[in-house]
């Protein structure tokens, strides 16, 4: 296996893992804001979870970026290709835009996440404004999946 191989795989694993990582932490937050709506008034479990999930996307991002950049490679589906170092780094600058705007944009969306479960506990029937909010923090993960996507779609 050649160092870009190895170099393109580490894109893959950073995609995957600091997405996940802001995930984990933004579902984390926004679930901690959840419980407290649900021990007050359980019939809000519902509107809460989709609240909490909506930081998870984020990983999933990442995880397909990682997927993707597995089958160019070969690792998925066919024999490990010998890449150049700049073919290597080529993959692993692709993937960071996932990788880091997944961190970040998933912390923030369950920060906002939590603050939409406010508006749930006291306005249950504006609950969906709490999450148009966090769709707006998703559309810039949106965006940097994509520009991860279309760099590895023309590799």
């Amino acid at each position: 296996m050649t160092l870009g191989t190895i170099i393109a795989l580490a894109g893959a694993a950073m995609a995957a893992l600091l997405a996940c990582i802001g995930s984990a932490r933004g579902v984390g937050i926004a679930c901690e804001a959840g419980n407290a709506v649900v021990a007050e008034d359980p019939s809000k479990a519902g509107k809460a979870l989709l609240l909490e999930a909506l930081p998870g996307s984020q990983g999933i991002y990442g995880f397909v970026t990682a997927f993707m950049v597995l089958m160019n490679v070969g690792v998925i589906g066919g024999p490990v290709a010998e890449l150049t170092l700049a073919q290597g780094l080529y993959l692993f600058v692709a993937c960071m835009p996932i990788a880091f705007v997944g961190l970040w944009s998933a912390v923030y969306q369950g920060k906002v996440c939590a603050t939409g479960m406010n508006i749930l506990a006291k306005k249950p029937d504006d609950s969906i404004k709490g999450v148009t909010a966090a769709a707006l923090v998703e559309t810039y993960a949106i965006f940097s999946l994509l520009v991860s996507l279309l760099l590895i779609l023309n590799f």
